[in-house]
Order: structure tokens, then C-alpha cells, then sequence
């Protein structure tokens, strides 16, 4: 068995912790925040000690209408400085670019003149070459890369060993475990994080953890991973993402040790423009629909439309579950 990393008095000083509400909340408003709720994220987070701002999609404007979205699904060069200038803080900014859907040739500037510091690369398991191909690109042109895995919880052993072989001998920086469809416990959470920290043993490269909250897990899960050494760890405030929502940064903030993070500021801000999003009805969060796509480990994209359409016949929906 693997010794876990630390204990709960101590701070692990390996840990970073990235803020994905912008990206992840904006699959549930179609990224359409408002400038000033993106600039007031942006420095709760850097008074809170967030190491990482996500601010969203690097999306291919070719593919998809810049009319039909937020502009977070694209985040221009100059949408991101108009936030954050020159970016003076220690927080990093991150964008995410998934395989496949973003034009990653043509959108992304040099680091030297970008305020992006690191670029996510989302794939599924079958697309790992692509992703590959992604991350040494963006690796020349300067930026710290990660791999982001989804949906492993529908993967074999095999092919998630052999996807971890592909991406040692890549120059990714950090491969993420991603639990898509909440379907994890923190037991098979923790043997998969066991898996990817073990094939990086001997390099640099550093493993992260981003969870989805269907069963109620996310936290739970975040943090037993984390006990085993995973380092990067995704959060978003009051666990703002798609369906069911993601791990609590107020949660996890309030769990680490580490002085380093201020859980009083996130509150305010909290209480100031996360109430108002709710109040205004943007929806995300546990509910029974979410727990029954997880406990079957399935996509959510039922339980989103049964949402959507203001269902609560929940006997009915996991009887069709079932049947599909």
C-alpha cells in the first residue's frame, strides 16, 4: 500500500490549487459572465492565494459562433487583459484547449507576449497522440502544460496505463485524473491516483485531481487523492460547473493548512456575486438526477436536460437510465 503524503497538521508546500469557475461555472451560463464579476473572481482570487485562475475555452472561432457565447468560451488576448493588465500578482492564468474543438495553431501568441501562463489540454483517452501533439506545441511556444484525461471511469487499466507510458516521455507538466461523471468514491479515486503517481515516479512531472460533485463526492475525493500525493488540485467557488458542479474552492480552502490561503475573502465575494447568480437563476449542483447518471457512471447530458426542462419525476428518469 502507498504511504499517504503529509498529514492533517501539516502544510504540503507541493500543493497548488487552481480556481476553474470562469471555465467549468460557464457551462452553466453559457460563459456570459459580466466583466466585473470576472475582474472581482480575479482578485478575490489572488487575495485568497489561488495559484491558478482558469478563465476559460480557447475555443475555435471557426467552429463555434463568437455570437452564441460568453466571450470566456474564447478568451481573446485582449479579454483576459482587460481583467487583469499584465497579470502583476503570483496567481498564474490558465486557459483550456480540448482536442479537436480549438485551433490551437493559429489562436495561441508566444508566452513572451501572452498573459496565459499555462494552456489545459482536455482529451478523451482515445485522442491522447492529438493531445500529445497539442502540448509539445504549446510547450515551444512557452507554456506550462497539462493533460486533462476525462471520463477515465469508463477506461480500462490498460488503456490508462498505456496513455500514462505516452505521456511521460511527452513534455507535459501535469496530468490530471478527471472524474467526468462523478462517478468515483474515494477508494478508486485514491488506487487511480495511485496509478498516475506512480508512472511519473522519477521525473518532474506532477499529477492533478478534478472532480465533479454527482454523488456528493467531489471534496472527499479531492482531498484523498490529494493524501496520496496528487498536487494540482481544481476547485470552483461553491462548486460552480457543469450539472452537478465541482469540488468547493471554499471547502478545500478551508480545509488546507497552508497560511498561504485566505478563506475570508472568498466569502465576500460569495456573498456579493455567487448569491446574485442564483438569484438570477443559473442553476448547478447535487441533485438526485446527477447522483443516478453517476452511480451509473454515465455523461450527464441526461440529467442536464432533464434540468433543464424542470423535471422531478426522478423514479421515472432512472427507470429510462436504465433502460438505455
Amino acid at each position: 500500500m502507498t504511504a499517504r503524503k503529509g498529514n492533517l497538521m501539516e502544510v504540503r508546500r507541493d500543493i497548488k490549487v487552481l480556481d476553474a469557475t470562469i471555465r467549468d461555472g460557464g457551462l452553466c451560463n453559457n460563459f456570459e459572465f459580466t466583466d466585473e464579476f470576472v475582474r472581482q473572481l480575479y482578485k478575490a482570487n489572488v487575495r485568497s492565494g489561488i495559484d491558478y485562475m482558469e478563465f476559460g475555452y480557447k475555443a475555435s472561432r471557426n467552429m463555434f459562433k463568437e455570437s452564441d457565447f460568453g466571450k470566456w468560451k474564447f478568451c481573446k488576448e485582449e479579454d483576459i487583459r482587460s481583467i487583469v493588465g499584465d497579470n502583476p500578482s503570483d496567481m498564474k492564468i490558465a486557459v483550456m484547449a480540448d482536442v479537436g474543438r480549438c485551433d490551437y495553431k493559429e489562436d495561441f501568441l508566444p508566452k513572451s507576449e501572452s498573459v496565459i501562463d499555462m494552456v489545459r489540454v482536455a482529451c478523451y483517452i482515445h485522442q491522447i497522440p492529438a493531445a500529445i501533439e497539442m502540448i509539445e506545441h504549446f510547450h515551444t511556444l512557452g507554456y506550462e502544460t497539462t493533460c486533462n484525461i476525462m471520463a477515465v471511469s469508463q477506461c480500462s487499466t490498460e488503456q490508462i496505463e498505456q496513455a500514462l507510458e505516452m505521456l511521460v516521455v511527452s513534455s507535459v507538466d501535469v496530468i490530471y485524473l478527471v472524474d467526468s461523471y462523478g462517478s468515483l468514491y474515494p477508494e478508486n479515486a485514491s488506487e487511480l491516483a495511485k496509478t498516475y503517481l506512480k508512472a511519473v515516479e522519477g521525473t518532474d512531472k506532477k499529477i492533478g485531481f478534478h472532480a465533479h460533485n454527482n454523488q456528493n463526492l467531489a471534496f472527499a475525493n479531492t482531498i484523498e487523492t490529494m493524501s496520496y500525493g496528487v498536487s494540482y488540485l481544481d476547485a470552483t467557488v461553491q462548486g460552480m460547473g457543469r450539472g452537478a458542479g465541482n469540488c468547493a474552492a471554499e471547502l478545500l480552502l478551508g480545509f488546507l493548512k497552508n497560511p498561504k490561503y485566505n478563506l475570508y475573502t472568498l466569502l465576500c465575494f460569495i456573498e456579493k456575486y455567487m448569491l446574485q447568480l442564483k438569484k438570477d437563476g443559473v442553476v448547478w449542483g447535487y441533485d438526485l438526477q446527477y447522483m443516478l447518471t453517476g452511480q451509473l457512471n454515465r455523461h450527464p447530458r441526461e440529467a442536464i436536460a432533464f434540468t433543464s426542462e424542470g423535471r422531478e419525476d426522478y423514479s421515472e428518469f432512472y427507470k429510462t437510465l436504465l433502460e438505455n
